[in-house]
This record gives C-alpha cells, structure tokens and sequence, in this order.
C-alpha cells in the first residue's frame, strides 16, 4: 500500500511517501479503506520525538491517529462491523508504528464508531480526536452543566470549536478566544469572541465578573496562567497542553480511544448538534505540507489528508 512514514524523529522532512508493507488484521480489528485522515498537533509533537517518554515509536512510522474510512475486512472476532460499513476511527495504540496516513490501517474495534451519513468523509475524519478530547474534558474532567460559564481557549481551533458546540449543546454559556478575524466564526459556534493578547484577563472579568465555571485550556501558557485568575470560587481548570495546569489546581487530561463516546459524538454530527470546519485538504502524497501547515497553528478548523480512489 502507499503509505506516509519516517524512519527518525525530526521535522517534516522526515516524511516520506512510498510503499509500505499492506497491514495484517487482528482478531478484534477490522481493516479500513482510508478515504480520509486528519492532521493534528500532536502527530507533529509525536513526530519530533516530544511523546517518547510515553509512546515507543516502531520505526518505521506511520503518523496519523484520524481515520474515516469503509471496512474491507472484519478481524475473526469481530462482529460489530461488516464489510462495506462506513467508520471513523481514533487509531491510537500505545506505540507509534501503525497510523492512519495510509491507504489502509487496521483499527481495533475498541477505537472506532459508524461514519455520521450526513459528513463526508473529509468532514468526518476531523472528527475523533479533536472531538473525543472535548466531549471527554468536558464532561468527565470539568463535569460541565447546564447553567455553567466556561472558558474556551482557541475556539476556532480543531479541538475548542468541538467544545464550544459540546458546550452550548449541554446549556453553557460559552466565552471563546480566537484572534479577530476568526470572531465571526465563533459567533456562529455559539461563543462570544474574546481577542487573544495583552490585557486578556480583564476583558475576560468585564465579560463575566463573577468568575468561571470552568475553564478549558488548549494553548498553555500565558492562556493557562489567564484561565486560573479568572476562575470562580471552586470553578475547574483542565488543560491539554501544559503540565503546569497541576501548579493551578487543575487537571492535565490526554484524550483516550472509547467507542461508546465516540457513537455519542457521531449521534451529535448526525443531528447537525457539532459540525466540523475542514479548512484545507490536502492529497495523501503532499501529507508532509498538511503537516508543516497545522504546525504553524493559525488555521480554523481542521486540516485533511484525502486518499483518492479510482472506484
């Protein structure tokens, strides 16, 4: 199969595309014909090595934990997926080897959940990740509800456009920073927009005085530092990109394969409850572009890799 792999930690230049051996099915996976995958910013954080602590990497790699896709082949076991079911997938082992920027990968069923009919399949890989780690903090690390002021950091972004949807769908009011020509867009998510820079935290308190319910961080940094000043008495704080969340009180989350929330977030694709903005596509060959494009970290939404297929 064709495939996208490196075979060294290093920048995008590491990526090569060419042929890699076709994947063998287990007997709780299934095989998935790629039609599409996401790029994410920790498939370049992986990719540089800063996941190694954590994640053994097989070389060679094959990056990319965004699937959607149709089932060619169902594993012995496996009897939640027949062929020609259309899925999507978060792909992530507890190694990096076996991604998803390939013609073919073989998915646990444990990672997976039926295609929402009314995303295309660009659509519909952007999102797994991006959303299973916002339902997931929402709901089980900030235990948002209906009535709660949340904060959104990058509310634009891939990950904090999920979560203001998640959030406006539970009953929150949604404040969401993004830079002002993106303000627009998170209106129409459901936020009110705050402009990112100097003088932040008090923009924030003269939107919402009395303090936040919970803040969900997606930056780091001066965002977290931000987010825990303009907390409300016992509000909570969980962040996915800086560690330093622990100083605050707060709590790191990284976002895990299930399933059954997975079914969740696609019922809410499906009922148009969540959308997913897909700003650039990009063809499977050119996946080290898409890559070089995410880590520049100024797009709106997400940013895909498309296998073409004659039939």
């Amino acid at each position: 199969m064709k495939a996208i792999s490196y075979n060294a930690y290093g920048s995008a230049d590491v990526l090569e595309y060419g042929e890699r051996p076709d994947p063998k099915v287990g007997p709780d996976s299934v095989l998935v014909k790629v039609r599409a995958a996401a790029v994410n910013p920790v498939d370049w954080k992986a990719r540089e090595g800063y996941l190694q602590g954590g994640l053994e990497a097989v070389f060679p790699v094959i990056p990319g934990w965004d699937v959607s896709g149709v089932v060619v082949q169902p594993g012995i076991a496996v009897d939640e997926f027949g062929v020609g079911d259309e899925v999507i997938g978060y792909v992530r082992e507890d190694f990096l080897s076996r991604g998803t920027f390939a013609e073919y990968v073989a998915a646990p069923v444990r990672t997976l959940a039926r295609k929402p009919l009314s995303l295309s399949f660009e659509e519909a890989a952007g999102l797994p990740l991006a959303g299973l780690t916002a339902y997931q903090v929402l709901h089980r690390t900030l235990k948002i509800r209906d009535g709660d002021t949340v904060l959104v950091h990058a509310a634009a972004g891939g990950v904090g456009s999920l979560a203001v949807q998640i959030a406006r769908h539970t009953g929150c009011r949604v404040i969401g920073t993004a830079s002002a020509r993106n303000h627009d867009h998170v209106r129409s998510l459901g936020a009110e927009p705050v402009e990112y820079g100097d003088g932040l935290a008090d923009r924030l308190r003269e939107l919402v005085p009395e303090g936040f319910d919970a803040a969900f961080d997606t930056v780091g940094g001066e965002a977290l530092r931000v987010s825990a000043e303009t907390l409300a008495e016992g509000g909570r704080l969980a962040s996915i990109a800086d560690s330093e969340v622990f100083s605050y009180g707060g709590r790191y989350a990284f976002v895990r394969p299930d399933a059954a929330d997975l079914a969740q977030l696609a019922e809410l694709a499906e009922r148009g409850i969540v959308t997913v903005h897909v700003d650039r596509v990009f063809p499977l060959e050119q996946a080290a572009e898409a890559y070089r494009l995410n880590q520049e970290g100024r797009t709106r939404g997400k940013i895909v890799v498309r296998v073409d297929w004659d039939s």
